[in-house]
C-alpha cells in the first residue's frame, strides 16, 4: 500500500523564513530519488536546490514559478511505497473510479513506517537524516461518486493553489458526508474551508485522485455566495490604494525586502557619522604594478580591492574601536577579535555583500584568490548563505559606478564601512610641484556610538597613508 508524503518547505539556515520559488525540476507524476533536487528556490540570501528526503512518484506540487512560499508550507507530496506508481497511474485515466487512492494527515498515529519508503541522508532542518517526522500521509482506498466520475474529464497539474481544475460542480447536491477520510493533504486547505464553513466531506476533489484542492473549496466558497477569503488574509493589503494608470509596484520581498529591512532598521538604530578625504593613489597603483610583475605572468594578479582590504586589516589592528558592533539589549560595545571583511557587490539579483572571512591572517594575495572567488560566486549567484554573513566591516567600492563620493548605510550590526571612490587623473601638489596624479576620494562612515571622531579620523588618515605611501605598511609587517 502506498503512503503519501508531505514535504514542507525546509528552514534553509541563517535565520530565513520564507524562499521563492525559481524553477521546479520535476513534474507530477515523475519518479524522483531520495536526495534528488526537486525545486529551485531564491532565498534572501542565495539560490538553492532543494532535495526531497523521499523517494517516490510526485502527486502534486504547491506554489508556482515566481511565488513565494513560507518555511514550513506544503512543497510537494510524493507518493512513497509498494504501490507508489498507483498516483501516476490514476491521473493518466483522469476517471477517479471506485477505487481511487486518497491521503489523510494521521498526525497522531506513532506507529513505525514499516518499510514505507527510503529516507533522506540530506540534512534538512526539521527532517534530519533518519526516520521521517512523525506526521504522516497514508493511502487508502475510499469510495468516489460514480456521477462525479463521469464528469471529471482530466486531472488538476497539482500546483496547489494554482492548479488548473476541470469545469465541474464541486458540491454534492443532497448527498450525505462519505464516510472515512477526507482527501485532503494541505492544512492551508483544511483551514481555508473552516473558515468559510464549507464541508470538506461534500466536496469531490478535482485533484489527483479526488484530491480536494484549495481550487475546489474556494469554488464552493463562490457558489455558496461568500467571498473568496485568503487563507490569512493580510490587513496591510486590504487597505493598499488601487494603482493608478501608470504606475509599476514591484515587491519588496526576496534579497530586495531583506535589504530594505536592513537599510532601514541600520538607520533607525545607527548614529552614523562620515568623514572623507582625498589622496593620491599614484605610488599605491605603481606598487600593484611591481608586485604582479614579480609574480610572473603565470602567477595569479593582486587586484587593487585586495590591496585596500590588506590596508584595512591594518588600520583595524591600530584601532580596534572600529571592528566592533553595539549590543543595544545589554547596552554593551561588543569589540572583535577577528576581521571578517565584507565587500559590497552588484549582481543582477540586486546589492549583496560577499564575505571574507579571517582577512587579518591573509596575505594581499590570499586576499585576491578569495575576493575573486566570492565576486564570480555572486555574479552566477551560486553564493552561500553563509558566504554572505559574519562581516564585522565593509569596504565598498563604488568608484566602479564612476562616482568620486558617498555617504553610504552602515552595513548593520557592523560599526563602519570604507568606500572607495574612482581614480582619476588630477592635478595635485607633489613634492612642492604642481603635477598630474592618480586621485581618489576615501570615506568612512562609522557608529558613533563606538567610537568619537578622533578614532575615526586617526583610522582614515592611516587607510590614505598607506595609499598614498604603501611602505607605510612594511612597519607592522
Amino acid at each position: 500500500m502506498a503512503e503519501v508524503k508531505e514535504f514542507t518547505l525546509p528552514d534553509l539556515g541563517e535565520g530565513l523564513t520564507e524562499a521563492e520559488v525559481v524553477r521546479w525540476l520535476v513534474e507530477v507524476g515523475e519518479v524522483v530519488a531520495v536526495d534528488q533536487p526537486v525545486v529551485e528556490v531564491e532565498t534572501a540570501k542565495a539560490m538553492v536546490e532543494v532535495p526531497c528526503p523521499y523517494g517516490g512518484v510526485v502527486t502534486a506540487r504547491y506554489g508556482a514559478e515566481g511565488e513565494e512560499l513560507a518555511v514550513g508550507a506544503p512543497l510537494l507530496t510524493v507518493a512513497v511505497g509498494a504501490d507508489a506508481s498507483a498516483p501516476a497511474a490514476a491521473e493518466g485515466s483522469g476517471s477517479g473510479g471506485a477505487d481511487g487512492v486518497v491521503a489523510e494527515a494521521d498526525g497522531a498515529d506513532a506507529a513505525e513506517d514499516g518499510g514505507a519508503g527510503e529516507t533522506s541522508g540530506a540534512v534538512l532542518v526539521g527532517y534530519g537524516t533518519g526516520a521521517p517526522p512523525a506526521r504522516r500521509r497514508r493511502v487508502r482506498p475510499t469510495p468516489v461518486p460514480a456521477a462525479a466520475a463521469g464528469q471529471v474529464n482530466g486531472v488538476a497539474s497539482g500546483y496547489g493553489r494554482h492548479a488548473v481544475t476541470p469545469e465541474v460542480p464541486v458540491r454534492a447536491e443532497a448527498a450525505e458526508p462519505a464516510p472515512g477520510p477526507v482527501p485532503v493533504i494541505s492544512p492551508l486547505v483544511r483551514r481555508l474551508a473552516r473558515q468559510n464553513g464549507v464541508e470538506l466531506r461534500t466536496l469531490t476533489g478535482s485533484g489527483p485522485d479526488g484530491l480536494i484542492l484549495r481550487a475546489d473549496v474556494e469554488r464552493a466558497i463562490g457558489a455558496a455566495g461568500a467571498p473568496a477569503a485568503a487563507a490569512e488574509p493580510s490587513a496591510a493589503a486590504a487597505s493598499a490604494p488601487a494603482a493608478d494608470a501608470g504606475e509599476v509596484r514591484i515587491p519588496l520581498r526576496g534579497l530586495r525586502g531583506v535589504v530594505a529591512d536592513k537599510m532601514s532598521r541600520s538607520r533607525r538604530e545607527i548614529p552614523e557619522a562620515t568623514c572623507w578625504v582625498d589622496v593620491d593613489a599614484t605610488e599605491l597603483l605603481a606598487a600593484r604594478r611591481a608586485m604582479n610583475a614579480a609574480g610572473g605572468s603565470d602567477a595569479p594578479k593582486i587586484s587593487l580591492l585586495a590591496l585596500l582590504a590588506r590596508i584595512c586589516t591594518a588600520a583595524l589592528a591600530r584601532y580596534p574601536e572600529l571592528n566592533a558592533r553595539v549590543d543595544t539589549e545589554a547596552r554593551e560595545i561588543v569589540r572583535l577579535e577577528r576581521v571578517h571583511v565584507g565587500f559590497a557587490a552588484q549582481t543582477d539579483r540586486g546589492l549583496v555583500v560577499p564575505v571574507v572571512r579571517d582577512a587579518h591572517a591573509r596575505s594581499a594575495e590570499s586576499l585576491s584568490e578569495e575576493l575573486g572567488r566570492l565576486t564570480g560566486a555572486a555574479r552566477d549567484g551560486s553564493l552561500t548563505p553563509g558566504e554572505l554573513t559574519g562581516s564585522t566591516f565593509t569596504l565598498n567600492n563604488y568608484g566602479v559606478f564612476g562616482v568620486d563620493g558617498s555617504t553610504p548605510i552602515i552595513n548593520h550590526p557592523e560599526a563602519a564601512m570604507l568606500g572607495v571612490g574612482r581614480i582619476v587623473p588630477k592635478p595635485w601638489v607633489y613634492e612642492g610641484e604642481l603635477a598630474v596624479r592618480q586621485v581618489t576620494q576615501l570615506s568612512l562612515t562609522f557608529d558613533h556610538r563606538v567610537c568619537d571622531g578622533g578614532v575615526a579620523g586617526g583610522f582614515l588618515r592611516y587607510v590614505a597613508d598607506c595609499v598614498e605611501q604603501p611602505a607605510v605598511l612594511l612597519r607592522g609587517v
